[in-house]
């Protein structure tokens, strides 16, 4: 056995079998300090392409690079010993070929360590997901509103207002089922067909602004702990960091200003003759 493979409390085909049993608690992380925390509470944790807006600034997860998503991806998996770590394909490295999927998602493995990669897309990435899972790469699906494709479909739309789409969707999960993906994401999906595809799809489903009764949920991180001024209505904060991190840096700030710190007791004397 690998030192890896002893090394993983979770497995793929762990979560694989978490389907309508204990709901999967999943969370984003991006760097080690962060992970230690999620690990001890989360079943997966996702380095999500959403480290370009929440780490780097940038307007959409369209910035997210191989070489990003690598890097902090590396400080998470060292970071953990007991979720299962899943790295985001960012834009541009899977959707021209699967041969391109799988040179790009199978350095994602190896250079960090992770045990899975997601990729965004429902029937037109089927060949895709079939061609990595073939080879060994395991792969979370992630439809319904996909923000890679935000400047085709018009921005952050919830999907399946219009009951029109609804089989467009249904085939969008069928199809990452059957093509060997382990799990999928439905995001920005309205209660009711997101409750559908959990039922008639037989891998399990992790939400993110879709429904309660799917198989697992995932949120940023950030968002949830109360960080961001802004965050989607689906996101329920659990913490208010930001209140606190704001006092304590006021209060750092006016120690300095005030010459209250250092005290005594943060610095070093000489030895007494």
């Amino acid at each position: 056995m690998s030192v890896e493979v002893a090394r993983k409390a979770i497995t793929v085909p762990g979560i694989r079998a978490r389907k309508g049993e204990r709901p999967i608690v999943a969370l984003t992380a991006y760097n080690a300090l962060t992970a230690r925390f999620v690990d001890r509470h989360a079943d997966v944790i996702l380095v999500g392409d959403s480290v370009a807006m929440v780490e780097h600034g940038l307007p959409s997860t369209l910035g997210a690079t191989m070489e990003m998503m690598i890097l902090h991806g590396q400080a998470v998996v060292r970071a953990t010993s007991r979720a299962l770590v899943v790295v985001d394909m960012p834009f541009g490295s899977f959707e021209a070929s699967p041969k391109d999927a799988f040179r790009n998602a199978s350095r994602l493995l190896a250079e960090t360590g992770c045990s899975a990669v997601k990729l965004e897309g429902g029937q037109a990435m089927a060949d895709t997901i079939a061609f990595l899972a073939a080879r060994g790469v395991p792969v979370m699906a992630h439809i319904g509103l996909m923000p890679q494709a935000m400047m085709t479909s018009g921005g952050f739309r919830t999907q399946g207002r219009d009951r029109s789409d609804w089989e467009r969707l249904h085939e969008d999960a069928r199809s990452v089922a059957q093509a060997g993906a382990f799990c999928v994401v439905l995001e920005g999906m309205v209660e009711p067909l997101a409750d559908e595809i959990t039922q008639r799809i037989d891998i399990p489903t992790i939400g993110i602004g879709a429904s309660a009764r799917c198989d697992g949920q995932i949120l940023v991180l950030e968002d949830m702990l109360g960080l961001n001024d802004r965050v989607p209505r689906f996101v329920k904060r659990f913490g208010d960091l930001a209140s606190g991190m704001n006092t304590a840096i006021e209060a750092y700030a006016q120690a300095v200003t005030g010459r209250r710190f250092p005290n005594e007791n943060n610095v070093y004397k000489p030895k007494e003759s």
